[in-house]
């Protein structure tokens, strides 16, 4: 009973103006809040692997290119079973994805979320070490899907929980800032009347079992949305003048910031303030339509460069200063198969052969050809070395001889 889609995120459909940037419990309440915090993502740096695209590297050669990078937090969105047996035992943390397709089923039959644990979660640890349970279902278009999303989240926990993984496997679901209200300034920010109602029960219960908030968040789609009023350097972490927020008297030098401690604002309004916030997409595309003018590969290095060197402080935000900020950046590979604009084929950082798009301190694979090459001149060179000395001990033996 494998579960295989291959989806990942669609940007473009969620492009969403300045002030948007920023069921009863299967156990217990007592039983839940036993439960301890999982711990599934280590240092700051994490990686969306996105598959839609028929030019991209085998999976073994993606776990070779994720170690030589040294990215071990990785996020796919499906549960593809060549991609776990490439991962199993590999030492990279795997979080996966129960696509949006399966909610609806998951939320009203137990048995085939259980069904799934077992035969695309249980069989292939160890390395995966999170399940997220849909993709921006709330905000999204499906009313249906929104009331699905909690009964298919208690569901594949429950699972979890009964096969003794939940030390193991944490459970979440990624929002997009399609969730948020009077967002600017980023304290002002708040959970908006449609998403409320379904929000505050799922919060409810991911607070119990020490889930954190994963939030999909995009300077790129916000500046686009609003480039009058948005000062791209500000979208790109560079120098620029920032904005002030007079509630809380912080300033934001860069709008990523701004977003996450919006979704702060929110999560503290709704009485969530303690939940962690990990960024679970976040990206620049390098190339677009001729209204995507700021998709170039310059904006794309420039915005995923800073980025790189500001995970690498290992600080958190204004809002939340001790809190490390944790990012999942969008994505390994441009996927040539994404439906959408130009955009949304173009947010890798690395093109379908394993080499870099651009330079943001990363080395992509070697080809087998050039591998192949590498390997015949050292070969070659350690053949003369071998034959040269060889050549000096028969030497030697000659004049030894005559002597």
């Amino acid at each position: 009973m494998e579960f295989s889609f291959r989806s990942s995120s669609s940007k473009s459909a969620r492009m969403v103006p300045r002030f948007f940037f920023c069921i009863l419990p299967f156990f217990s309440l007592g039983f839940y809040l036993n439960v301890p915090t999982v711990q599934t993502f280590t240092g700051t740096y994490g990686i969306n692997y996105g598959r839609i695209a028929d030019n991209i590297p085998p999976p073994e050669s993606v776990v070779t290119l994720l170690k030589a990078i040294k990215i071990k937090n990785v996020r796919i969105y499906d549960v593809n079973h060549s991609v776990l047996n490439a991962f199993r035992g590999s030492g990279l943390e795997l979080v996966v994805g129960l696509p949006n397709e399966y909610l609806k089923d998951m939320s009203s039959n137990a048995t085939h979320a259980m069904e799934w644990v077992k035969e695309n979660v249980q069989a292939f640890l160890p390395g995966i070490c999170g399940i997220a349970v849909g993709n921006e279902v709330l905000g999204g278009s499906d009313q249906e899907l929104w009331q699905a999303l909690l009964g298919a989240v208690k569901n594949v926990y429950n699972a979890v929980n009964t096969l003794h993984l939940a030390e193991l496997i944490q459970i979440s679901t990624a929002h997009s800032e399609a969730v948020f209200a009077n967002s600017y300034p980023p304290s002002s920010c708040i959970f908006n009347d449609n998403a409320i109602q379904y929000m505050k029960p799922l919060l409810e219960f991911f607070s119990q079992i020490g889930s954190p908030f994963f939030l999909n968040a995009y300077p790129f789609l916000t500046y686009m949305s609003d480039p009058k009023d948005i000062d791209l350097n500000y979208a790109l972490f560079q120098p620029n003048s920032g904005i002030y927020d007079p509630k809380t008297k912080l300033h934001y030098d860069n709008l990523l910031d701004a977003q996450i401690d919006a979704a702060y604002a929110a999560l503290e309004a709704a009485g969530f303030g303690k939940m962690e916030i990990i960024i679970s997409e976040t990206g620049w595309a390098s190339r677009g339509d001729t209204d995507e003018a700021v998709a170039t590969d310059s904006n794309a290095r420039t915005y995923n460069y800073n980025l790189r060197k500001r995970l690498a402080k290992k600080k958190g935000t204004p809002l939340r200063p001790k809190m490390v900020l944790k990012v999942y950046v969008f994505a390994l590979f441009n996927e040539d198969l994404k439906p959408g604009a130009t955009s949304e084929r173009n947010f890798g950082l690395f093109k379908p052969d394993g080499s870099i798009a651009y330079d943001i301190g990363f080395r992509g694979l070697i080809s087998s050809s050039a591998s192949s090459s590498i390997i015949s001149l050292k070969d070659i060179w350690k053949r003369a070395w071998i034959a040269s000395y060889s050549m000096v001990l028969m030497t030697c033996g000659a004049v030894l001889f005559l002597v």
